[in-house]
């Protein structure tokens, strides 16, 4: 079931803007509609304004009328397995549940699986807020 969204991810990072740090990456959700949504990560050269693929994949989820992600996927050109940072692992965790898998892949495929929860434990939890 994970090799669709290897495949939109490693698709998506071929639209990477990664012109300063030369570090394409890519990422592809399912969402609870069924509906894979990919991103990619596009720098600014005012470093701090650019973002990474993953929010970018949950933007295109959302204006798809998404809320909910399934399962991720998640690759760098230039790093196997590479995680998302401990932002995207925040912003990811507002639209999943602790049980939700992260696929993370090098340039053949699946390489590493990991629930939301073992990727961000202790995170901030959506349900105390209400």
């Amino acid at each position: 079931m994970s090799h669709d969204l290897f495949e939109a991810a490693r698709n998506a990072m071929a639209f990477a803007h990664a012109p300063y740090s030369k570090f394409p990456v890519g990422a592809a959700i399912r969402a609870d509609d069924g509906k894979i949504y990919a991103g990619a990560n596009i720098e600014n050269l005012s470093f701090p304004q650019g973002w990474c693929a993953e929010p970018t994949a949950i933007s295109m989820m959302i204006m798809g009328g998404a809320r909910k992600i399934v399962e991720m996927a998640v690759i760098a050109e230039k790093l196997a397995l590479c995680p998302p940072c401990g932002g995207c692992r925040q912003k990811i965790a507002e639209f999943a549940s602790k049980d939700t898998k992260i696929y993370l892949c090098d340039e053949v495929g699946v390489k590493k699986t990991m629930s939301m929860e073992e990727m961000l434990p202790f995170g901030f939890a959506t349900e105390i807020l209400g």
